[in-house]
């Protein structure tokens, strides 16, 4: 015997060896001996049961969404039910048992096996006109109902070709049934041999999942004429291949989603490098050459500078997707380039900023928490953390070496927060931070959820509702609500500085608490007067924006008095309305209608009221 294990198991010849190598390797064989060793060698070596196992293994893991008739094309004589059964419906054990039982056919002496008396043979004709011989006879009606309904790209209705050929449509059923029939007994006689022949090696050729348009392509003859038909070959082999399913340009074996969700599961651990990820999807049956365009064909999946990596919906996901790739900290602007969306900059970089997954670790730079590192938090405040480090004093000139070398920040900055209120000289002329002693937090007259003006969003982070008018867009300050300022940490005499990738803004509270010019916030979002900024400050210090065109005149009054808390998606009844409003405003669960006015009216939001109640004047 001459023939090796590769040259009756048609997927041995188009699977990588890396792949195969794993599983059938043995130490007492040659390197890929299922193409260089005769099978009868490679049994007489390890034993056949051995050789039936390699086998059985490399069919449940590699091959398992194929028929077995595909993968051991002889178990179709042998055991004609169990060949059109899949390699995973049958389990290990039994395709274990059919292979063994083929291999021990084939090394039984050619005298012991049954003689099958030969075919009449005839010439050998081109498969495509063979595959044109079985339509040659038919009726004009015959072939136009073939052409236009079972193998045309957009089939006719059997009302159409009812009423173009004068029938009911019972009739053309009942044709359209005969020329299966006719097809599916030519294609059991032995003269179509040569075509379930190519059917078979098409099988293996296509792999789990290929493009449709691969299928025209897999031999020049696909794309010949049936002239009896007036179409190419490939639409009639296309229904010959049974199992496949046709969806968003793909062939695809079995089902197309449980292939789409096995592809996804094998990234859920995080990114991988594209020649790995190639390899695994490879595992699937996913050709090589094909295997990085199914991966970007699949949902959730995304190929991402060399890695292929899990691409949720959120874009908090998304930024942290980004980030493991990059394996170093980005800019808001960078992680907004790679993600490549449509999501505005301000959102990408409030989000870095409330989710503990990202650590702010520059002025304009965000990593992943999980690599450690020392946060970001502002000049004046990582000033502050230098001095507690030093012992409570240090020199400025060591301050600003530290401060500039490990940051983007400038020495003029540096040097102009620590000449600044909080820190105090010393007689050495070091700094240390002003006023020791803790002093309790300052009381305000109002809460913040007293606060006319501020909303609770779902995080717990409180937030001011800026309308803009003129004097914001001149860059002129604006006062703010005690009860927020008193929330953000501040007290009488103190300031606080929020920082931006358009500038700083300095929040002061002398008389009353104060803010300084919004105006390149505003700039950048383009906005005009009427619109809204909601804006907060978080732990490490930068300013979070949050921007609202204002409110359409037409949308009605409840909507409009949510679009005044920020919330612009729909509701389904009023009292929806109400329970996200005193939620908003710091409502217990369960608070009632007359409990969300009554606390509008204690903090004074009219232009709320006015939507929800019209006997407000």
């Amino acid at each position: 015997m001459n023939l090796s294990l590769s040259d009756i198991v048609p997927p041995l010849r188009w699977t990588s060896p890396r792949q195969i190598a794993p599983i059938a390797d043995d130490p007492r064989l040659p390197q890929v001996w299922w193409q260089a060793l005769p099978v009868d060698r490679a049994c007489a070596t390890i034993g056949t049961p051995q050789v039936a196992a390699r086998l059985a293994d490399l069919s449940m893991a590699c091959w398992g969404h194929l028929v077995l008739g595909d993968i051991l094309p002889l178990v179709r004589f042998t055991d004609p039910l169990d060949s059109a059964r899949t390699a995973d419906t049958l389990g290990r054990e039994v395709v274990h048992k059919l292979c063994l039982s083929v291999i021990e056919r084939l090394l039984e002496p050619a005298e012991t096996r049954t003689a099958v008396p030969p075919h009449p043979t005839r010439p050998e004709l081109p498969i495509p006109e063979l595959i044109n011989e079985v339509f040659a006879e038919l009726d004009d009606r015959q072939r136009a109902i073939a052409r236009d309904r079972l193998y045309a790209p957009q089939r006719a209705t059997l009302d159409e070709l009812a009423q173009r050929f004068s029938v009911t449509r019972e009739r053309i059923r009942q044709i359209e049934r005969d020329l299966r029939d006719h097809v599916e007994s030519w294609l059991s006689s032995p003269d179509a041999a040569p075509v379930v022949a190519h059917v078979t090696w098409l099988r293996g050729r296509l792999g789990s999942a290929v493009p449709a348009d691969d299928l025209a392509g897999a031999v020049a003859w696909h794309r010949a004429d049936l002239t009896a038909l007036g179409i190419p070959v490939w639409r009639f082999v296309r229904t010959l291949l049974t199992g496949f399913e046709q969806v968003d340009g793909w062939l695809v074996a079995g089902g197309a989603d449980e292939l789409r969700e096995k592809t996804r599961q094998l990234f859920t651990d995080g990114p991988r490098p594209l020649p790995e990820a190639v390899s695994l999807v490879a595992q699937l049956g996913v050709r090589d050459d094909v295997a990085e365009r199914w991966i970007m064909a699949v949902p959730h999946l995304r190929v991402l500078d060399g890695h292929v990596v899990a691409w949720p919906r959120s874009v908090n996901e998304k930024a942290e997707a980004v980030l493991a790739i990059a394996g170093i900290p980005l800019t808001p602007e960078e992680i907004q380039e790679r993600i490549g969306e449509d999501y505005s900059l301000v959102g990408i970089r409030n989000q870095l900023t409330a989710d503990d997954r990202f650590l702010r670790v520059d002025r304009n730079k965000y990593g992943l928490d999980r690599w450690g590192g020392e946060q970001y938090l502002g000049i004046r405040e990582m000033i502050a953390r230098e001095i507690e480090r030093a012992g409570g004093e240090a020199s400025v000139n060591t301050i600003v070496t530290n401060l500039t070398t490990r940051y983007d920040v400038s020495e003029s900055s540096v040097r102009a927060y620590a000449g600044g209120p909080g820190f105090e000289r010393t007689q050495r002329g070091w700094i240390r931070v002003a006023g020791q002693e803790v002093a309790e937090p300052y009381q305000p007259r109002r809460d913040v959820s007293e606060t006319r003006r501020c909303f609770r969003s779902r995080d717990g982070r409180w937030w001011h509702r800026v309308d803009v008018n003129a004097e914001h867009l001149r860059g002129s300050g604006s006062p703010l609500p005690t009860g927020f300022a008193a929330y953000l940490g501040m007290a009488p005499g103190g300031q606080l500085t929020a920082s931006a990738p358009s500038g700083d803004v300095v929040i002061s509270w002398h008389n009353q608490p104060t803010m300084g010019s919004i105006r390149p916030v505003l700039v950048e979002f383009g906005a005009q007067e009427g619109d809204h900024i909601f804006l907060t400050v978080s732990d490490g210090g930068e300013l979070l924006t949050r921007f609202l065109q204002s409110a359409a005149p037409s949308l009605p009054p409840l909507n409009r008095a949510l679009h005044l808390i920020g919330y612009t998606a729909p509701v389904a009844s009023e009292a929806e309305g109400a329970r996200l409003i005193g939620a908003r405003i710091g409502l217990a669960e369960g608070s009632g209608r007359d409990d969300v006015l009554a606390r509008l009216r204690e903090r004074g939001d009219r232009d709320i009221l006015a939507f929800l109640d019209p006997t407000v004047p």
